[in-house]
């Protein structure tokens, strides 16, 4: 089945895509007095990533998986909604979007949006297309595997990315 392939290149070229808007939004934002913090988790996230395209082509190929209709449809439906999310959240927060944790000074949090809903509904999607995108396929190992390190990484992620908008408003209270 070519097609499979096919999205999952496509979602690869999405995070091209997204990388090309992180950069020029970091840009902006170290322009704007924005630190970094957070950067020893950030290779585990391009790798886990990398590890999910990867993993759904290999899973796909070695065991043989079968494209089984009823789920594969569901899945790529919701797929496609994680990306609708996905894009809806780096509209909403325009240049403050990163896949780093950048946070500019003096700013106030976003609340429009996705972010009226939830504090992070960028790892709503993230999520959802780590389970979703492999059982596409049928590759379910894929998306154990990735489900439970992304739940770890997450951990971290989230936590870094509160602290940092936590001192971000604590500096614009003093």
């Amino acid at each position: 089945m070519i097609w499979y392939p096919v999205l999952i290149l496509a979602v690869a070229a999405e995070r091209v895509a997204e990388l090309v808007v992180a950069r020029r939004n970091t840009r902006w934002s170290t322009e704007r007095g924005a630190v970094e913090r957070g950067r020893g988790h950030y290779p585990a996230m391009v790798l886990l990533h990398t590890g999910l395209l990867l993993g759904c082509l290999a899973e796909v190929r070695a065991a043989d998986r079968p494209f089984v209709p009823v789920t594969g449809w569901t899945m790529f439906a919701v797929v496609l909604a994680a990306q609708g999310l996905r894009w809806w959240c780096i509209r909403t927060l325009g240049p403050r979007w990163n896949t780093r944790v950048l946070v500019v000074p003096g700013l106030a949090l976003v609340t429009g949006g996705p972010y009226r809903l939830l504090r992070h509904p960028n790892y709503v999607a993230v999520v959802a297309e780590g389970v979703a995108l492999p059982l596409v396929h049928g590759a379910w190992l894929t998306a154990l595997v990735f489900t439970v390190l992304n739940a770890a990484l997450l951990t971290v992620r989230i936590r870094c990315e509160n602290r940092a908008l936590d001192l971000a408003a604590a500096g614009a209270r003093a």
